[in-house]
Protein backbone atom coordinates (compact mmCIF):
# COMPACT_ATOMS: atom_id res chain seq x y z
CA UNK A 1 0.00 0.00 0.00
CA UNK A 2 2.75 2.47 0.99
CA UNK A 3 4.64 1.79 -2.23
CA UNK A 4 1.51 2.42 -4.27
CA UNK A 5 0.81 5.70 -2.47
CA UNK A 6 4.36 6.92 -3.10
CA UNK A 7 4.03 5.99 -6.77
CA UNK A 8 0.79 7.95 -7.07
CA UNK A 9 2.35 10.95 -5.33
CA UNK A 10 5.16 10.94 -7.89
CA UNK A 11 2.58 10.76 -10.69
CA UNK A 12 1.05 13.99 -9.36
CA UNK A 13 4.14 15.95 -10.43
CA UNK A 14 3.72 15.74 -14.24
CA UNK A 15 -0.05 16.25 -13.91
CA UNK A 16 0.37 19.46 -11.92
CA UNK A 17 3.14 20.66 -14.23
CA UNK A 18 0.85 20.13 -17.21
CA UNK A 19 -1.90 22.11 -15.52
CA UNK A 20 0.44 25.01 -14.75
CA UNK A 21 1.71 25.09 -18.35
CA UNK A 22 -1.82 25.17 -19.79
CA UNK A 23 -3.16 27.87 -17.47
CA UNK A 24 0.05 29.90 -17.83
CA UNK A 25 -0.19 29.87 -21.61
CA UNK A 26 -3.88 30.80 -21.49
CA UNK A 27 -3.33 33.76 -19.19
CA UNK A 28 -0.09 34.96 -20.77
CA UNK A 29 -0.42 34.16 -24.49
CA UNK A 30 -4.10 33.82 -25.39
CA UNK A 31 -5.56 36.42 -23.02
CA UNK A 32 -5.56 40.16 -23.70
CA UNK A 33 -3.02 42.49 -22.15
CA UNK A 34 -4.08 43.08 -18.52
CA UNK A 35 -2.41 46.49 -18.27
CA UNK A 36 -5.27 48.51 -19.85
CA UNK A 37 -7.83 46.57 -17.79
CA UNK A 38 -6.01 47.13 -14.50
CA UNK A 39 -4.91 50.74 -15.09
CA UNK A 40 -7.98 51.90 -16.97
CA UNK A 41 -8.53 53.26 -20.44
CA UNK A 42 -6.98 56.65 -19.61
CA UNK A 43 -3.55 55.19 -18.72
CA UNK A 44 -0.66 56.31 -20.92
CA UNK A 45 1.68 53.98 -22.79
CA UNK A 46 4.48 54.86 -20.36
CA UNK A 47 2.34 53.98 -17.36
CA UNK A 48 1.35 50.64 -18.87
CA UNK A 49 4.98 49.84 -19.76
CA UNK A 50 6.06 50.63 -16.21
CA UNK A 51 3.25 48.50 -14.77
CA UNK A 52 4.23 45.53 -16.96
CA UNK A 53 7.84 45.91 -15.87
CA UNK A 54 6.88 46.03 -12.19
CA UNK A 55 4.74 42.89 -12.51
CA UNK A 56 7.27 40.89 -14.53
CA UNK A 57 5.19 40.85 -17.71
CA UNK A 58 8.02 42.32 -19.77
CA UNK A 59 10.21 39.26 -19.21
CA UNK A 60 10.33 36.42 -21.75
CA UNK A 61 7.46 33.97 -21.38
CA UNK A 62 9.74 31.12 -20.33
CA UNK A 63 11.30 33.25 -17.59
CA UNK A 64 7.85 34.24 -16.31
CA UNK A 65 6.90 30.56 -16.09
CA UNK A 66 10.13 29.62 -14.30
CA UNK A 67 9.59 32.42 -11.79
CA UNK A 68 5.99 31.27 -11.26
CA UNK A 69 7.02 27.63 -10.64
CA UNK A 70 9.88 28.69 -8.39
CA UNK A 71 7.56 30.82 -6.32
CA UNK A 72 4.87 28.12 -6.18
CA UNK A 73 7.37 25.59 -4.81
CA UNK A 74 8.05 28.00 -1.96
CA UNK A 75 4.37 28.73 -1.35
CA UNK A 76 4.44 32.07 -3.18
CA UNK A 77 1.84 32.36 -5.95
CA UNK A 78 2.48 36.05 -6.57
CA UNK A 79 0.37 39.07 -5.67
CA UNK A 80 -3.01 40.25 -6.84
CA UNK A 81 -2.89 43.03 -9.41
CA UNK A 82 -5.56 44.94 -7.50
CA UNK A 83 -5.21 44.34 -3.77
CA UNK A 84 -1.42 43.87 -3.93
CA UNK A 85 -1.90 41.16 -1.31
CA UNK A 86 -0.31 37.69 -1.72
CA UNK A 87 -2.50 35.33 -3.71
CA UNK A 88 -2.16 32.67 -1.00
CA UNK A 89 -3.68 35.08 1.51
CA UNK A 90 -6.50 36.08 -0.84
CA UNK A 91 -7.43 32.47 -1.56
CA UNK A 92 -7.02 31.44 2.08
CA UNK A 93 -9.44 34.15 3.19
CA UNK A 94 -12.19 32.81 0.91
CA UNK A 95 -11.51 29.08 0.76
CA UNK A 96 -13.16 28.24 4.12
CA UNK A 97 -16.47 29.54 2.79
CA UNK A 98 -16.21 27.19 -0.19
CA UNK A 99 -15.12 24.28 2.02
CA UNK A 100 -18.11 24.74 4.31
CA UNK A 101 -20.59 24.95 1.45
CA UNK A 102 -19.03 22.04 -0.47
CA UNK A 103 -18.94 19.71 2.54
CA UNK A 104 -22.57 20.44 3.42
CA UNK A 105 -23.61 19.91 -0.20
CA UNK A 106 -21.71 16.64 -0.66
CA UNK A 107 -23.08 15.27 2.63
CA UNK A 108 -26.64 16.04 1.59
CA UNK A 109 -26.05 14.70 -1.92
CA UNK A 110 -24.35 11.51 -0.70
CA UNK A 111 -26.87 10.60 2.00
CA UNK A 112 -29.94 11.26 -0.12
CA UNK A 113 -28.39 9.98 -3.36
CA UNK A 114 -27.24 6.65 -1.91
CA UNK A 115 -30.56 6.20 -0.07
CA UNK A 116 -32.69 6.93 -3.14
CA UNK A 117 -30.48 4.80 -5.38
CA UNK A 118 -30.59 1.87 -2.98
CA UNK A 119 -34.36 2.01 -2.62
CA UNK A 120 -34.79 2.33 -6.39
CA UNK A 121 -32.59 -0.72 -7.00
CA UNK A 122 -34.30 -2.88 -4.38
CA UNK A 123 -37.70 -1.95 -5.79
CA UNK A 124 -36.73 -2.03 -9.43
CA UNK A 125 -39.45 -1.09 -11.93
CA UNK A 126 -41.78 -0.10 -9.08
CA UNK A 127 -43.28 3.35 -8.51
CA UNK A 128 -40.46 4.32 -6.14
CA UNK A 129 -37.88 3.40 -8.79
CA UNK A 130 -39.54 5.50 -11.48
CA UNK A 131 -40.00 8.45 -9.11
CA UNK A 132 -36.34 8.33 -8.05
CA UNK A 133 -35.11 8.23 -11.63
CA UNK A 134 -37.42 11.09 -12.60
CA UNK A 135 -36.04 13.13 -9.72
CA UNK A 136 -32.47 12.29 -10.78
CA UNK A 137 -33.24 13.28 -14.38
CA UNK A 138 -34.58 16.64 -13.23
CA UNK A 139 -31.52 17.20 -11.04
CA UNK A 140 -29.10 16.47 -13.88
CA UNK A 141 -31.03 18.49 -16.46
CA UNK A 142 -31.72 21.64 -14.45
CA UNK A 143 -28.86 24.18 -14.52
CA UNK A 144 -27.52 25.09 -11.08
CA UNK A 145 -28.04 28.80 -11.55
CA UNK A 146 -31.68 28.22 -12.57
CA UNK A 147 -32.47 25.99 -9.59
CA UNK A 148 -30.79 28.55 -7.34
CA UNK A 149 -32.91 31.38 -8.72
CA UNK A 150 -36.10 29.31 -8.29
CA UNK A 151 -35.19 28.49 -4.70
CA UNK A 152 -34.53 32.15 -3.92
CA UNK A 153 -37.79 33.19 -5.60
CA UNK A 154 -39.86 30.65 -3.67
CA UNK A 155 -38.31 30.48 -0.20
CA UNK A 156 -36.88 34.01 0.07
CA UNK A 157 -39.08 36.08 -2.22
CA UNK A 158 -42.53 34.54 -1.82
CA UNK A 159 -42.52 32.61 1.47
CA UNK A 160 -39.85 34.72 3.25
CA UNK A 161 -38.66 31.65 5.12
CA UNK A 162 -34.96 31.78 4.29
CA UNK A 163 -32.34 34.45 3.48
CA UNK A 164 -31.49 34.89 -0.18
CA UNK A 165 -27.72 35.16 0.07
CA UNK A 166 -24.58 35.66 2.13
CA UNK A 167 -23.14 33.49 4.90
CA UNK A 168 -24.69 35.20 7.92
CA UNK A 169 -26.27 38.42 9.08
CA UNK A 170 -23.58 41.14 9.43
CA UNK A 171 -24.10 41.47 13.19
CA UNK A 172 -23.93 37.71 13.78
CA UNK A 173 -20.84 36.78 11.76
CA UNK A 174 -18.26 35.09 14.03
CA UNK A 175 -14.94 36.90 14.24
CA UNK A 176 -11.61 35.14 14.08
CA UNK A 177 -11.41 31.37 14.26
CA UNK A 178 -11.07 29.04 11.30
CA UNK A 179 -13.35 30.85 8.85
CA UNK A 180 -15.73 27.88 9.01
CA UNK A 181 -18.74 29.62 10.50
CA UNK A 182 -20.45 26.45 11.75
CA UNK A 183 -17.36 25.34 13.64
CA UNK A 184 -16.54 28.82 14.90
CA UNK A 185 -20.02 29.48 16.29
CA UNK A 186 -20.05 26.09 18.05
CA UNK A 187 -16.63 26.69 19.59
CA UNK A 188 -17.68 30.17 20.72
CA UNK A 189 -20.99 28.88 22.03
CA UNK A 190 -22.91 31.46 20.00
CA UNK A 191 -26.03 29.43 19.30
CA UNK A 192 -28.00 32.34 17.87
CA UNK A 193 -25.28 32.91 15.28
CA UNK A 194 -25.16 29.16 14.56
CA UNK A 195 -28.86 29.13 13.76
CA UNK A 196 -28.45 32.11 11.45
CA UNK A 197 -25.48 30.48 9.69
CA UNK A 198 -27.45 27.27 9.14
CA UNK A 199 -30.38 29.22 7.71
CA UNK A 200 -28.06 30.95 5.22
CA UNK A 201 -26.59 27.57 4.25
CA UNK A 202 -29.86 25.84 3.36
CA UNK A 203 -30.61 27.34 -0.07
CA UNK A 204 -27.08 27.28 -1.55
CA UNK A 205 -26.53 23.79 -0.16
CA UNK A 206 -29.70 22.45 -1.76
CA UNK A 207 -28.99 24.18 -5.08
CA UNK A 208 -25.44 22.87 -5.16
CA UNK A 209 -26.36 19.35 -4.00
CA UNK A 210 -29.11 18.73 -6.57
CA UNK A 211 -26.80 17.93 -9.48
CA UNK A 212 -24.42 15.77 -7.42
CA UNK A 213 -27.33 13.99 -5.73
CA UNK A 214 -28.84 13.12 -9.11
CA UNK A 215 -25.58 11.63 -10.37
CA UNK A 216 -25.01 9.67 -7.14
CA UNK A 217 -28.59 8.36 -7.22
CA UNK A 218 -28.27 7.05 -10.76
CA UNK A 219 -24.85 5.52 -10.13
CA UNK A 220 -25.97 3.87 -6.88
CA UNK A 221 -29.05 2.37 -8.52
CA UNK A 222 -27.11 1.02 -11.48
CA UNK A 223 -24.34 -0.44 -9.33
CA UNK A 224 -26.77 -1.84 -6.78
CA UNK A 225 -28.84 -3.57 -9.47
CA UNK A 226 -25.68 -5.30 -10.73
CA UNK A 227 -24.67 -6.31 -7.20
CA UNK A 228 -28.07 -7.83 -6.45
CA UNK A 229 -27.61 -10.17 -9.43
CA UNK A 230 -24.17 -11.40 -8.31
CA UNK A 231 -23.59 -14.97 -7.12
CA UNK A 232 -22.44 -13.95 -3.62
CA UNK A 233 -25.77 -12.17 -3.05
CA UNK A 234 -27.72 -15.25 -4.09
CA UNK A 235 -25.52 -17.32 -1.79
CA UNK A 236 -26.22 -14.99 1.12
CA UNK A 237 -29.94 -15.30 0.47
CA UNK A 238 -29.65 -19.09 0.31
CA UNK A 239 -28.01 -19.07 3.75
CA UNK A 240 -31.20 -17.57 5.14
CA UNK A 241 -29.89 -14.09 5.82
CA UNK A 242 -32.52 -11.39 6.05
CA UNK A 243 -33.18 -9.15 3.09
CA UNK A 244 -32.02 -6.15 5.10
CA UNK A 245 -28.63 -7.76 5.81
CA UNK A 246 -28.17 -8.96 2.24
CA UNK A 247 -29.08 -5.65 0.65
CA UNK A 248 -27.45 -3.39 3.19
CA UNK A 249 -24.28 -5.27 4.08
CA UNK A 250 -23.35 -7.43 1.11
CA UNK A 251 -24.83 -5.85 -2.01
CA UNK A 252 -24.48 -2.20 -1.00
CA UNK A 253 -20.85 -2.53 0.05
CA UNK A 254 -19.83 -3.83 -3.37
CA UNK A 255 -22.06 -1.30 -5.11
CA UNK A 256 -20.30 1.54 -3.30
CA UNK A 257 -17.07 1.05 -5.28
CA UNK A 258 -18.06 3.10 -8.35
CA UNK A 259 -20.23 5.35 -6.17
CA UNK A 260 -17.17 6.27 -4.11
CA UNK A 261 -15.42 7.46 -7.25
CA UNK A 262 -18.40 9.61 -8.20
CA UNK A 263 -18.62 11.11 -4.72
CA UNK A 264 -14.92 11.87 -4.72
CA UNK A 265 -15.01 13.57 -8.11
CA UNK A 266 -18.11 15.55 -7.13
CA UNK A 267 -16.42 16.72 -3.94
CA UNK A 268 -13.42 17.82 -5.97
CA UNK A 269 -15.66 19.82 -8.26
CA UNK A 270 -17.45 21.47 -5.35
CA UNK A 271 -14.25 22.31 -3.51
CA UNK A 272 -12.79 23.67 -6.73
CA UNK A 273 -15.36 26.38 -6.56
CA UNK A 274 -19.08 26.23 -7.13
CA UNK A 275 -18.92 29.25 -9.37
CA UNK A 276 -22.56 29.51 -10.36
CA UNK A 277 -23.95 28.76 -6.92
CA UNK A 278 -21.62 31.18 -5.16
CA UNK A 279 -22.43 33.89 -7.68
CA UNK A 280 -26.22 33.44 -7.44
CA UNK A 281 -26.23 33.38 -3.63
CA UNK A 282 -23.49 36.02 -3.16
CA UNK A 283 -21.47 33.40 -1.30
CA UNK A 284 -17.98 34.81 -0.60
CA UNK A 285 -15.99 31.74 -1.68
CA UNK A 286 -13.27 31.16 -4.25
CA UNK A 287 -15.80 30.45 -7.01
CA UNK A 288 -17.33 33.92 -6.85
CA UNK A 289 -13.90 35.45 -6.36
CA UNK A 290 -12.55 33.66 -9.44
CA UNK A 291 -15.32 35.11 -11.60
CA UNK A 292 -14.44 38.59 -10.38
CA UNK A 293 -10.74 38.01 -11.10
CA UNK A 294 -11.42 36.70 -14.61
CA UNK A 295 -13.43 39.82 -15.42
CA UNK A 296 -10.59 41.96 -14.06
CA UNK A 297 -7.77 39.93 -15.69
CA UNK A 298 -6.16 39.29 -12.31
CA UNK A 299 -3.90 36.54 -13.68
CA UNK A 300 -1.94 35.62 -10.51
CA UNK A 301 -5.16 34.84 -8.65
CA UNK A 302 -6.57 32.83 -11.56
CA UNK A 303 -3.37 30.77 -11.77
CA UNK A 304 -3.42 30.16 -8.03
CA UNK A 305 -7.04 29.03 -7.98
CA UNK A 306 -6.58 26.67 -10.93
CA UNK A 307 -3.49 25.16 -9.31
CA UNK A 308 -5.42 24.66 -6.07
CA UNK A 309 -8.27 22.94 -7.94
CA UNK A 310 -5.79 20.62 -9.67
CA UNK A 311 -4.17 19.68 -6.37
CA UNK A 312 -7.59 18.98 -4.84
CA UNK A 313 -8.66 16.73 -7.72
CA UNK A 314 -5.43 14.72 -7.70
CA UNK A 315 -5.45 14.34 -3.92
CA UNK A 316 -9.09 13.22 -3.85
CA UNK A 317 -8.43 10.64 -6.59
CA UNK A 318 -5.61 9.23 -4.46
CA UNK A 319 -7.85 9.09 -1.38
CA UNK A 320 -10.61 7.36 -3.36
CA UNK A 321 -8.15 4.70 -4.57
CA UNK A 322 -7.09 4.04 -0.98
CA UNK A 323 -10.71 3.75 0.18
CA UNK A 324 -11.22 1.13 -2.53
CA UNK A 325 -8.97 -1.25 -0.61
CA UNK A 326 -11.22 -1.08 2.45
CA UNK A 327 -14.43 -1.49 0.47
CA UNK A 328 -13.21 -4.40 -1.66
CA UNK A 329 -10.52 -6.70 -0.18
CA UNK A 330 -10.07 -8.27 -3.63
CA UNK A 331 -8.09 -5.20 -4.72
CA UNK A 332 -4.38 -5.77 -4.22
CA UNK A 333 -2.20 -2.71 -4.61
CA UNK A 334 0.97 -4.75 -4.47
CA UNK A 335 0.14 -6.30 -7.86
CA UNK A 336 -0.38 -2.84 -9.29
CA UNK A 337 3.07 -1.81 -8.11
CA UNK A 338 4.65 -4.84 -9.67
CA UNK A 339 2.79 -4.21 -12.95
Amino acid sequence: MLKYILKRLLMMIPVLLGVTIIIFLITRVLSPDPAPVVLGEHATMEQMATWRQDNGLSDPIWLQYVNFIGGALHGDLGKSYYSKAPVVREIGARFPATIELAICAILVASVLGVTLGRVAAVRKNKLVDHASMLFALIGVSMPIFWSGILLILLFAGILHWLPSGGRAAPMLQPSGGTGLFILDTIVQGNWRALGDVLLHLILPTVALALYSMAIITRMTRSSMVNSLNEDFVRTARAKGLSRRVVNGKHALRTAMLPVTTVIGLQLGSLLGGAILTETVFAWPGIGKYTVECVLKSDFPVIQGVVLLIAVIFVAINLIVDIIYAFLDPRIKYGSLDEG
